[in-house]
């Protein structure tokens, strides 16, 4: 009991798991940084489909209306 405790080593400085690509569900744009905080995402049948800015705001009334993607 009379040793001291050890220090833990120092590790280098880790970074945070890269975000995936995102592509929008409707036109196929693709954001290569994951999706911006401008995307819509919706979950249909369990899947989470994500729709960039400009098909979210094309199809607002059906988005708010809670219509799947297939029917718009």
């Amino acid at each position: 009991m009379d040793q001291p405790t050890p220090r833990p080593t120092p590790r280098p400085a880790q970074q945070g798991p890269k975000a995936q690509p995102v592509v929008c569900a409707r036109c196929g744009t693709l954001s290569p940084d994951g999706a911006p905080p401008t995307w819509t995402c919706s979950v249909e049948n369990g899947t989470r489909q994500y729709f960039c800015v400009a098909c979210a705001r094309a199809n607002l009334r059906a988005i708010e209306g809670r219509l799947d993607s297939s029917w718009w």
